[in-house]
Protein backbone atom coordinates (compact mmCIF):
# COMPACT_ATOMS: atom_id res chain seq x y z
CA UNK A 1 0.00 0.00 0.00
CA UNK A 2 1.15 3.34 -0.99
CA UNK A 3 1.16 4.50 2.86
CA UNK A 4 3.57 1.70 3.60
CA UNK A 5 5.82 2.96 1.34
CA UNK A 6 5.72 6.73 2.32
CA UNK A 7 6.44 5.54 6.02
CA UNK A 8 9.48 3.31 4.94
CA UNK A 9 10.49 6.24 2.77
CA UNK A 10 10.12 8.81 5.60
CA UNK A 11 12.18 6.78 8.19
CA UNK A 12 15.06 7.11 5.24
CA UNK A 13 14.53 10.84 5.76
CA UNK A 14 12.82 11.54 1.74
CA UNK A 15 9.71 12.82 0.81
CA UNK A 16 7.93 16.01 -0.23
CA UNK A 17 4.75 18.38 -1.95
CA UNK A 18 0.88 19.04 -2.52
CA UNK A 19 -1.63 21.93 -3.78
CA UNK A 20 -5.16 22.36 -4.20
CA UNK A 21 -7.70 24.59 -5.80
CA UNK A 22 -11.14 26.30 -5.39
CA UNK A 23 -14.42 25.78 -3.99
CA UNK A 24 -17.52 27.41 -2.78
CA UNK A 25 -16.33 26.31 1.02
CA UNK A 26 -13.15 27.32 1.25
CA UNK A 27 -11.25 30.58 0.29
CA UNK A 28 -11.73 31.09 -3.11
CA UNK A 29 -10.41 34.20 -5.51
CA UNK A 30 -10.47 34.53 -8.99
CA UNK A 31 -8.58 36.47 -11.66
CA UNK A 32 -8.19 39.42 -14.01
CA UNK A 33 -6.57 38.95 -17.11
CA UNK A 34 -2.59 40.03 -17.41
CA UNK A 35 -0.78 40.82 -20.75
CA UNK A 36 1.45 38.72 -22.43
CA UNK A 37 4.64 40.89 -21.10
CA UNK A 38 3.29 40.84 -17.52
CA UNK A 39 2.45 36.91 -17.69
CA UNK A 40 5.95 36.70 -18.94
CA UNK A 41 7.38 38.74 -16.21
CA UNK A 42 5.98 36.64 -13.90
CA UNK A 43 7.29 34.13 -15.02
CA UNK A 44 10.48 35.13 -15.09
CA UNK A 45 10.28 36.09 -11.39
CA UNK A 46 9.06 33.14 -9.87
CA UNK A 47 12.05 30.92 -12.02
CA UNK A 48 14.02 33.41 -9.95
CA UNK A 49 12.43 32.89 -6.98
CA UNK A 50 12.81 28.95 -7.12
CA UNK A 51 16.35 29.24 -8.19
CA UNK A 52 17.12 31.25 -5.55
CA UNK A 53 15.91 28.71 -2.85
CA UNK A 54 18.72 26.20 -3.34
CA UNK A 55 21.39 28.19 -5.24
CA UNK A 56 23.75 26.03 -6.65
CA UNK A 57 21.49 22.75 -6.37
CA UNK A 58 18.87 24.32 -8.44
CA UNK A 59 21.62 25.34 -10.93
CA UNK A 60 22.62 22.13 -10.99
CA UNK A 61 19.21 20.35 -11.51
CA UNK A 62 18.39 23.09 -14.44
CA UNK A 63 21.38 21.87 -16.76
CA UNK A 64 20.38 18.06 -16.05
CA UNK A 65 22.07 16.63 -13.06
CA UNK A 66 22.46 13.02 -12.43
CA UNK A 67 20.30 11.56 -10.05
CA UNK A 68 21.16 7.58 -11.04
CA UNK A 69 23.10 7.48 -7.74
CA UNK A 70 20.60 9.02 -5.33
CA UNK A 71 18.00 6.54 -3.61
CA UNK A 72 14.34 6.45 -5.82
CA UNK A 73 11.63 8.62 -3.55
CA UNK A 74 7.69 8.56 -4.14
CA UNK A 75 5.99 11.39 -2.01
CA UNK A 76 2.51 11.17 -1.56
CA UNK A 77 1.06 14.60 -2.34
CA UNK A 78 -3.05 15.09 -2.63
CA UNK A 79 -6.13 17.87 -2.97
CA UNK A 80 -9.13 17.80 -1.91
CA UNK A 81 -10.48 19.71 -5.26
CA UNK A 82 -12.90 18.25 -8.04
CA UNK A 83 -10.97 16.97 -11.24
CA UNK A 84 -10.43 20.26 -14.04
CA UNK A 85 -10.31 22.62 -11.12
CA UNK A 86 -6.87 24.51 -11.51
CA UNK A 87 -5.61 23.75 -7.97
CA UNK A 88 -6.07 19.85 -9.39
CA UNK A 89 -4.28 20.79 -12.47
CA UNK A 90 -1.52 22.19 -10.86
CA UNK A 91 -0.94 19.56 -8.32
CA UNK A 92 -0.46 16.68 -11.38
CA UNK A 93 1.64 19.04 -13.23
CA UNK A 94 4.33 19.18 -10.39
CA UNK A 95 4.11 15.81 -9.97
CA UNK A 96 4.41 15.59 -13.89
CA UNK A 97 8.23 17.86 -13.99
CA UNK A 98 9.57 16.01 -10.86
CA UNK A 99 9.12 12.61 -12.98
CA UNK A 100 10.52 14.30 -15.73
CA UNK A 101 13.58 16.37 -14.15
CA UNK A 102 14.54 13.81 -12.11
CA UNK A 103 13.93 10.52 -14.83
CA UNK A 104 11.63 9.06 -12.20
CA UNK A 105 13.94 8.83 -9.20
CA UNK A 106 11.55 11.38 -7.51
CA UNK A 107 8.12 10.51 -7.68
CA UNK A 108 4.45 12.21 -6.72
CA UNK A 109 1.47 9.81 -5.85
CA UNK A 110 -0.75 12.29 -6.31
CA UNK A 111 -4.77 12.19 -4.89
CA UNK A 112 -6.88 14.42 -6.38
CA UNK A 113 -10.83 14.95 -5.63
CA UNK A 114 -10.47 14.42 -1.79
CA UNK A 115 -9.48 11.06 -2.62
CA UNK A 116 -7.42 11.03 0.94
CA UNK A 117 -10.00 13.32 2.67
CA UNK A 118 -11.13 17.03 2.78
CA UNK A 119 -8.44 19.75 3.32
CA UNK A 120 -8.31 20.03 7.17
CA UNK A 121 -7.74 16.08 7.10
CA UNK A 122 -5.28 17.15 4.27
CA UNK A 123 -3.42 19.59 5.87
CA UNK A 124 -3.85 17.14 9.48
CA UNK A 125 -1.78 14.71 7.54
CA UNK A 126 1.11 16.41 5.82
CA UNK A 127 1.42 18.36 9.75
CA UNK A 128 2.09 14.87 11.02
CA UNK A 129 4.22 13.38 8.22
CA UNK A 130 1.37 11.02 7.15
CA UNK A 131 1.57 12.50 3.63
CA UNK A 132 3.89 15.00 1.76
CA UNK A 133 1.93 17.60 -0.25
CA UNK A 134 -0.55 19.39 -0.31
CA UNK A 135 -2.15 21.91 -3.00
CA UNK A 136 -5.00 23.89 -1.57
CA UNK A 137 -6.52 27.24 -1.12
CA UNK A 138 -4.89 29.46 1.81
CA UNK A 139 -8.39 29.54 3.35
CA UNK A 140 -7.91 26.15 4.89
CA UNK A 141 -4.64 26.77 6.24
CA UNK A 142 -5.02 29.13 8.65
CA UNK A 143 -6.53 27.19 11.36
CA UNK A 144 -2.52 25.63 10.60
CA UNK A 145 -0.70 28.49 9.53
CA UNK A 146 -2.41 31.65 11.77
CA UNK A 147 -0.93 34.27 9.65
CA UNK A 148 -2.28 33.34 6.23
CA UNK A 149 -5.36 34.86 7.31
CA UNK A 150 -3.43 38.23 6.24
CA UNK A 151 -5.23 36.78 2.77
CA UNK A 152 -8.54 38.31 4.12
CA UNK A 153 -7.12 42.02 3.60
CA UNK A 154 -10.19 43.10 1.45
CA UNK A 155 -9.25 44.62 -2.18
CA UNK A 156 -5.82 44.92 -1.40
CA UNK A 157 -4.75 43.08 -4.35
CA UNK A 158 -7.46 44.58 -6.35
CA UNK A 159 -5.50 47.28 -8.19
CA UNK A 160 -2.22 45.53 -9.09
CA UNK A 161 -1.48 42.75 -11.64
CA UNK A 162 -0.57 39.41 -11.78
CA UNK A 163 3.74 40.11 -12.40
CA UNK A 164 3.48 42.38 -9.30
CA UNK A 165 1.48 39.99 -7.02
CA UNK A 166 3.49 36.95 -8.08
CA UNK A 167 6.96 38.90 -6.95
CA UNK A 168 5.70 39.85 -3.80
CA UNK A 169 3.91 36.24 -2.88
CA UNK A 170 7.05 33.83 -5.04
CA UNK A 171 9.88 36.22 -5.09
CA UNK A 172 13.17 35.43 -2.87
CA UNK A 173 13.96 38.71 -2.29
CA UNK A 174 10.27 39.70 -0.82
CA UNK A 175 9.81 40.70 2.36
CA UNK A 176 6.60 39.28 2.63
CA UNK A 177 7.22 36.13 1.20
CA UNK A 178 10.22 35.53 3.48
CA UNK A 179 7.94 36.29 6.78
CA UNK A 180 5.15 34.34 5.49
CA UNK A 181 8.02 31.35 4.42
CA UNK A 182 8.74 31.57 8.48
CA UNK A 183 5.20 31.31 9.44
CA UNK A 184 5.19 27.80 6.99
CA UNK A 185 8.18 26.49 8.91
CA UNK A 186 6.65 27.16 12.50
CA UNK A 187 3.71 25.64 11.75
CA UNK A 188 6.02 22.36 10.59
CA UNK A 189 5.43 22.68 6.65
CA UNK A 190 7.40 24.18 3.89
CA UNK A 191 5.58 26.67 1.40
CA UNK A 192 6.51 25.45 -2.31
CA UNK A 193 4.50 28.07 -4.19
CA UNK A 194 1.20 30.34 -4.51
CA UNK A 195 -0.20 29.85 -7.88
CA UNK A 196 -2.77 33.03 -9.10
CA UNK A 197 -3.04 35.62 -12.00
CA UNK A 198 -4.81 38.26 -10.47
CA UNK A 199 -8.22 36.80 -10.99
CA UNK A 200 -10.62 37.14 -7.75
CA UNK A 201 -13.81 36.43 -5.95
CA UNK A 202 -16.75 38.19 -7.41
CA UNK A 203 -20.31 38.91 -6.30
CA UNK A 204 -23.29 37.41 -8.77
CA UNK A 205 -26.25 39.50 -7.17
CA UNK A 206 -29.69 40.53 -8.27
CA UNK A 207 -29.04 43.92 -7.71
CA UNK A 208 -27.63 45.96 -9.70
CA UNK A 209 -24.50 47.27 -8.20
CA UNK A 210 -23.25 49.61 -9.97
CA UNK A 211 -21.42 51.97 -6.91
CA UNK A 212 -20.35 51.84 -3.68
CA UNK A 213 -23.84 53.32 -2.23
CA UNK A 214 -25.72 49.83 -3.89
CA UNK A 215 -24.73 47.48 -1.42
CA UNK A 216 -26.25 48.88 1.47
CA UNK A 217 -28.48 46.24 2.77
CA UNK A 218 -27.53 43.48 0.39
CA UNK A 219 -28.36 40.40 1.76
CA UNK A 220 -25.19 38.39 1.06
CA UNK A 221 -24.11 35.16 1.49
CA UNK A 222 -20.50 34.26 2.84
CA UNK A 223 -18.38 31.64 4.30
CA UNK A 224 -18.10 31.12 7.73
CA UNK A 225 -15.28 33.72 8.03
CA UNK A 226 -15.12 36.38 10.51
CA UNK A 227 -12.91 38.90 8.60
CA UNK A 228 -14.66 38.43 5.25
CA UNK A 229 -18.21 38.96 7.27
CA UNK A 230 -16.52 42.24 8.95
CA UNK A 231 -15.89 43.58 5.59
CA UNK A 232 -19.44 42.86 3.67
CA UNK A 233 -20.79 44.71 7.12
CA UNK A 234 -18.40 47.33 6.63
CA UNK A 235 -19.56 48.31 3.55
CA UNK A 236 -23.17 48.36 4.20
CA UNK A 237 -24.07 44.89 3.23
CA UNK A 238 -25.66 42.26 5.37
CA UNK A 239 -23.61 39.30 5.34
CA UNK A 240 -25.33 35.84 5.96
CA UNK A 241 -22.99 32.21 6.78
CA UNK A 242 -24.91 29.28 4.41
CA UNK A 243 -23.92 25.98 3.64
CA UNK A 244 -22.89 25.88 -0.14
CA UNK A 245 -25.31 23.33 -0.64
CA UNK A 246 -28.32 25.51 -0.02
CA UNK A 247 -27.06 28.67 -1.65
CA UNK A 248 -28.83 28.09 -4.81
CA UNK A 249 -32.29 27.32 -3.67
CA UNK A 250 -31.50 30.16 -1.40
CA UNK A 251 -30.86 32.79 -4.49
CA UNK A 252 -34.01 31.16 -6.22
CA UNK A 253 -36.35 31.72 -3.48
CA UNK A 254 -35.26 35.27 -2.91
CA UNK A 255 -34.27 34.21 1.19
CA UNK A 256 -30.51 36.11 0.03
CA UNK A 257 -29.67 38.18 -2.68
CA UNK A 258 -26.07 37.45 -3.64
CA UNK A 259 -23.24 35.39 -3.08
CA UNK A 260 -19.51 35.76 -3.62
CA UNK A 261 -17.62 33.38 -5.07
CA UNK A 262 -14.94 32.51 -7.98
CA UNK A 263 -16.21 32.75 -11.55
CA UNK A 264 -15.64 28.85 -12.20
CA UNK A 265 -17.34 28.23 -8.82
CA UNK A 266 -20.38 30.04 -10.24
CA UNK A 267 -20.52 28.12 -14.07
CA UNK A 268 -20.40 25.19 -11.87
CA UNK A 269 -22.93 26.05 -9.75
CA UNK A 270 -25.49 27.56 -12.52
CA UNK A 271 -25.73 30.56 -10.35
CA UNK A 272 -26.44 32.17 -13.97
CA UNK A 273 -30.41 30.55 -13.55
CA UNK A 274 -30.94 32.61 -10.31
CA UNK A 275 -28.80 35.89 -10.40
CA UNK A 276 -28.75 38.78 -12.74
CA UNK A 277 -25.18 40.41 -12.11
CA UNK A 278 -21.65 39.78 -12.30
CA UNK A 279 -19.99 42.49 -10.12
CA UNK A 280 -16.49 42.55 -10.31
CA UNK A 281 -15.71 42.99 -6.80
CA UNK A 282 -12.18 41.54 -6.77
CA UNK A 283 -12.43 41.40 -2.89
CA UNK A 284 -10.21 38.14 -2.30
CA UNK A 285 -7.67 36.77 -4.55
CA UNK A 286 -8.07 33.46 -5.98
CA UNK A 287 -5.43 32.08 -4.84
CA UNK A 288 -3.88 28.31 -4.49
CA UNK A 289 -0.57 27.23 -2.36
CA UNK A 290 1.09 23.84 -2.50
CA UNK A 291 3.33 23.00 0.65
CA UNK A 292 5.13 20.09 1.80
CA UNK A 293 5.53 18.79 5.62
CA UNK A 294 9.21 20.48 6.42
CA UNK A 295 10.84 17.45 8.07
CA UNK A 296 10.46 15.56 4.92
CA UNK A 297 11.56 18.65 2.77
CA UNK A 298 14.57 19.03 4.44
CA UNK A 299 14.64 15.05 4.63
CA UNK A 300 15.68 15.07 0.92
CA UNK A 301 18.71 15.36 -0.85
CA UNK A 302 19.65 18.87 -1.51
CA UNK A 303 19.22 17.86 -5.61
CA UNK A 304 15.93 16.47 -4.93
CA UNK A 305 14.87 19.45 -3.25
CA UNK A 306 16.00 21.85 -6.34
CA UNK A 307 14.34 19.59 -8.55
CA UNK A 308 10.89 19.52 -6.45
CA UNK A 309 11.81 23.62 -6.60
CA UNK A 310 12.22 24.10 -10.12
CA UNK A 311 9.17 21.41 -10.97
CA UNK A 312 6.96 23.87 -8.63
CA UNK A 313 8.53 27.51 -10.78
CA UNK A 314 8.21 26.04 -14.07
CA UNK A 315 4.25 24.43 -13.18
CA UNK A 316 3.61 28.24 -11.83
CA UNK A 317 4.93 29.58 -15.14
CA UNK A 318 2.61 27.17 -17.35
CA UNK A 319 -0.31 27.53 -15.31
CA UNK A 320 -0.26 31.64 -15.59
CA UNK A 321 -2.45 32.20 -19.03
CA UNK A 322 -4.38 29.23 -18.24
CA UNK A 323 -5.80 30.75 -15.21
CA UNK A 324 -6.58 33.92 -17.07
CA UNK A 325 -8.41 31.74 -19.92
CA UNK A 326 -10.56 30.05 -17.25
CA UNK A 327 -11.53 33.20 -15.29
CA UNK A 328 -12.13 35.11 -19.30
CA UNK A 329 -14.09 31.91 -20.57
CA UNK A 330 -16.06 31.80 -17.48
CA UNK A 331 -17.33 34.95 -17.17
CA UNK A 332 -18.35 34.84 -20.80
CA UNK A 333 -20.35 32.39 -20.18
CA UNK A 334 -21.57 33.86 -17.23
CA UNK A 335 -22.69 36.74 -19.61
CA UNK A 336 -23.58 34.40 -22.84
CA UNK A 337 -26.04 33.08 -20.23
CA UNK A 338 -27.96 35.69 -19.74
CA UNK A 339 -26.23 37.92 -16.86
CA UNK A 340 -25.34 41.53 -17.25
CA UNK A 341 -20.94 42.28 -15.69
CA UNK A 342 -20.30 44.80 -14.07
CA UNK A 343 -16.41 46.29 -13.72
CA UNK A 344 -15.03 49.02 -11.45
CA UNK A 345 -11.81 51.48 -12.10
CA UNK A 346 -9.57 51.99 -9.24
CA UNK A 347 -11.75 54.92 -8.10
CA UNK A 348 -14.49 52.31 -6.62
CA UNK A 349 -11.41 50.46 -4.13
CA UNK A 350 -9.90 53.56 -3.61
CA UNK A 351 -13.81 54.64 -2.05
CA UNK A 352 -13.72 51.31 -0.63
CA UNK A 353 -10.30 51.48 1.04
CA UNK A 354 -11.07 54.82 2.59
CA UNK A 355 -13.85 54.19 4.45
CA UNK A 356 -13.61 54.29 8.15
CA UNK A 357 -14.84 50.99 9.02
CA UNK A 358 -12.92 49.17 6.38
CA UNK A 359 -9.59 50.88 7.48
CA UNK A 360 -10.39 49.52 10.61
CA UNK A 361 -10.90 45.81 9.39
CA UNK A 362 -7.31 46.50 8.16
CA UNK A 363 -5.99 47.19 11.67
CA UNK A 364 -7.93 44.44 13.02
CA UNK A 365 -6.04 41.87 10.51
CA UNK A 366 -2.88 43.21 10.67
CA UNK A 367 -2.91 42.92 14.57
CA UNK A 368 -3.78 39.34 13.99
CA UNK A 369 -1.17 38.00 11.71
CA UNK A 370 1.36 40.06 13.84
CA UNK A 371 1.83 43.28 11.76
CA UNK A 372 2.13 41.35 7.87
CA UNK A 373 -0.76 43.09 6.33
CA UNK A 374 1.60 45.93 6.44
CA UNK A 375 4.29 44.47 5.14
CA UNK A 376 2.14 42.95 2.59
CA UNK A 377 1.12 46.34 1.53
CA UNK A 378 4.39 48.07 1.51
CA UNK A 379 5.51 45.04 -0.49
CA UNK A 380 2.96 45.50 -2.89
CA UNK A 381 3.70 49.50 -3.24
CA UNK A 382 7.67 48.81 -3.69
CA UNK A 383 7.32 45.85 -6.38
CA UNK A 384 4.63 47.93 -8.96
Amino acid sequence: MKMKKLTAVMMTSAMVVGLAACGGNSNTSTTAAASADTTAAAAADTTAAAADSADTTAAAAADGADYSSLDPVELVGADSTGKGAAGQIFGEMVAQKVDEITGGQLTIDYHPNGDLGGDADLLRQAQNGDIAIVVCQTAPMVSFVSDLAVFDLPMVFAKYDGATIDKVLNGADSEFHKKLAESYEAAGFHALGFLQNATYRLTTANVELKDLASFAKLQIRTMENTNHMAFWTAIGAEPTPLAWSEVYFALQSGTIDAQENAADTCVGANLNEVQKYLACTNHILYLNQICINKDVYDGLDPLYQAALDQAVAEALVEMEPQLTEIDQTNKKTLEDAGMTIIEYDDSFFDEVLALDSVKALYADIDTQVNGLGTILQDSLAAAK
